[in-house]
């Protein structure tokens, strides 16, 4: 809905979905409700590792029956070092993937390269303190060789396509990272951003995307792109899941020469004083002439005015010009100092644009201090757009390409890609990328907020503020709404334009067995809601995973449900695999609202057991564990 009140920008919740929503909170729930929690997890791991997710080449290696028989483990060590209480490991069981730049022991490290790869004798820090936290590795997710690139093309293994539609690019060079958790595969993943990889493809797949301030997490076992700007970024659904892996994540390592403690150096943040209510947004911003960008982002914009949201436009071109320092300049000399050696020696081993810009010319020392002596006269011109504002608020990226429009001019449409990305880690900023509805071509929009370096924790709260204007529901954004189910009904919950609601109430739910069957397709969680007083929910017989029966009854009781949005690609393969005695009707909602989801047919509710009265499947589920 519309907002149509002012909203404070202080760190409270709102009801945007990736704000609202916290599917790594569901698994663990789930998890520690089971009665062997540990066999709960392992058999969603596995059933997930089976799973087909079919041709898009996110996966450079995966975790087989050793891997994760050692991993789990060390999961059951920690387990019991912790008194067997899986709620004291903030991430127990939680599985995640890792950019193949990044060392894990037990995987190859290959940053894209086959001729390149080396087995690492030690985790990198940040995947230990994850794997320490309880999460389990699922595999090494495809990218940009040597992660140089903002596309997702550069890659022998191949190129990764957008998770909601293929022809486009994922963006890069994290590409692989961001699909896997777009599509489902895993709840959270890492990767890696010098120019804007953790953030482009957060954008371009509709995610959340945590570029922390350089050294809040340790870059100790990462394969460098350039040294001194690379960190290790996150991929998640939501804000809160997001903050569990920060939360994990970070922390001061004395064995990387780039480690920064945060409690020592916070006063990147000082300059913020009293909290603001504006944000800074560029006067001229650039589109390149995608009007349908354009048109999302000026959408965006008039929500958060509705919102009661300040918005002061400054001046960004030195913004622009910094950001074109970072292939332009000097700083690829830091390229060259990671892998150019390694791309003469073995030309035919690296793709051919990565070669050109790792071995490209990179100018003198003189041209190294001249341009910082640049940037420094640049940065004094636009910091007061993140010191005297919440936050300096630009597009996620600037346009999309299709994957072929993007090999056939891979230098020029990359650099468009990250015009509002490659300036951060050169000013030493903290971003944060997150949804902002969709094109009208149903593409995901997203936004970037910009703050001080350790304003990381700050930025997280700014962004759940501001979540009910950023990403809208349907009616808002002016998408048609569904028909009523019935005469007189009200409309049902509208996804978009490009999706379709539908209700669960059982193994569908988040972090339930079968949940992977909507995110897969790309649905996304809109609403946690109940029915009206008028179901009543049986367990079903003989059903593995354990199935619910919902029906209708005058006399019954208001139950738990989830609505989701599916995309209407895959409505049909979804539909497809509902099985008898199931079947997708029309469920009444608790505020009066009819939307499309599971029933049962009554036929089969012969000698199978009611749970009503535990107002829900999740419900039912923990009681009888």
């Amino acid at each position: 809905m519309m907002v149509s009140t002012p909203i404070d920008l202080v760190p409270a919740p709102g009801p945007g979905a990736f704000a609202a929503g916290d599917r790594i909170g569901d698994w663990l729930a789930a998890a520690r409700a089971a009665a062997d929690p540990l066999a709960h997890v392992e058999g969603l791991l596995r059933a997930e590792l089976r799973r087909e997710r079919g041709a898009n080449p996110v996966w450079i290696a995966k975790a087989g029956d050793a891997s994760l028989d050692a991993q789990l483990a060390s999961l059951r060590a920690r387990l019991a070092d912790v008194g067997g209480d899986p709620s004291r490991l903030p991430l127990f069981g939680v599985p995640f993937a890792v950019k193949d730049n990044i060392d894990v022991v037990g995987f190859a490290t290959t940053a894209a390269c086959p001729a390149f790869t080396y087995t690492p004798s030690a985790d990198a820090t940040v995947v230990a303190k994850l794997r320490a936290a309880g999460a389990i590795v699922l595999g090494k997710t495809n990218l940009d060789q040597f992660a140089t690139g903002l596309n997702g093309t550069r890659s022998p293994y191949g190129a990764v396509r957008n998770a909601v539609d293929p022809r486009y690019v994922s963006g890069g060079s994290s590409s692989g990272s961001a699909v896997a958790v777009a599509r489902g595969d895993v709840l959270f993943s890492l990767g890696t951003d010098t120019a804007g990889s953790g953030r482009v493809p957060a954008t371009l797949n509709g995610l959340v995307g945590i570029k922390p301030t350089c050294g809040l997490l340790s870059t100790l076992g990462v394969v460098p792109a350039c040294r001194s700007l690379d960190c290790v970024s996150i991929f998640a659904h939501d804000l809160a899941g997001g903050a569990r892996v920060l939360a994990s994540a970070r922390g001061f390592d004395p064995a990387d020469p780039w480690s920064r403690d945060a409690a020592r150096d916070a006063l990147g943040d000082a300059g913020w004083s009293a909290p603001p209510t504006s944000l800074a947004v560029p006067a001229r911003p650039e589109f390149f002439g995608d009007a349908l960008h354009r048109a999302a982002w000026d959408a965006a914009l008039d929500r958060l005015r509705a919102a009661g949201v300040e918005l002061v436009e400054v001046d960004t071109a030195p913004l622009v010009e910094i950001a074109a320092m970072l292939y332009g300049g000097p700083w690829v000399a830091e390229r060259d100092a990671a892998v150019g050696d390694f791309a003469r020696a073995h030309p035919d081993a690296v793709h051919p644009v990565v070669r050109t810009i790792v071995t490209g010319e990179a100018g003198s020392a003189r041209d190294a201090f001249e341009a910082r002596y640049r940037m420094a006269a640049l940065r004094r011109t636009v910091e007061h757009a993140w010191r005297a504002h919440a936050a300096l608020l630009l597009p996620g990226t600037a346009t999309v390409y299709t994957v072929e429009q993007m090999l056939a001019e891979p230098v020029e449409a990359n650099s468009r890609l990250g015009v509002y990305t490659n300036f951060a880690n050169l000013l030493d900023l903290a971003a944060l990328n997150v949804p902002a509805g969709r094109r009208t071509d149903g593409l995901p929009f997203g936004v970037s907020l910009i703050g001080a370096a350790f304003s990381d924790d700050r930025l997280l709260g700014l962004a759940r503020a501001l979540a009910p204007a950023l990403e809208p529901t349907a009616s808002a954004a002016g998408a048609p709404a569904a028909a009523p189910a019935a005469p007189g009904a009200p409309a049902a919950p509208a996804a978009d334009a490009h999706a379709v609601p539908i209700a669960v109430v059982g193994a569908h739910l988040s972090g339930l067995p079968l949940n992977g069957q909507l995110t897969s397709r790309g649905a996304r969680l809109v609403a946690r809601t109940r029915t009206a007083p008028r179901y009543r929910l049986y367990a079903l017989p003989g059903t593995a995973p354990a199935r619910p029966g919902m029906v209708r009854d005058e006399a019954g009781a208001s139950l738990e449900i989830e609505v989701w949005a599916l995309p209407r690609a895959g409505w049909a393969s979804f539909m497809e695999g509902v099985p008898p005695p199931l079947a997708i009707g029309t469920i009444e909602t608790v505020d009066g609202q009819w939307v499309k989801g599971f029933v049962c047919e009554p036929w089969a509710l012969a000698g199978a057991k009611e749970v009503t009265s535990f107002g829900g499947w999740r419900a039912w589920i923990a009681s009888s564990s």
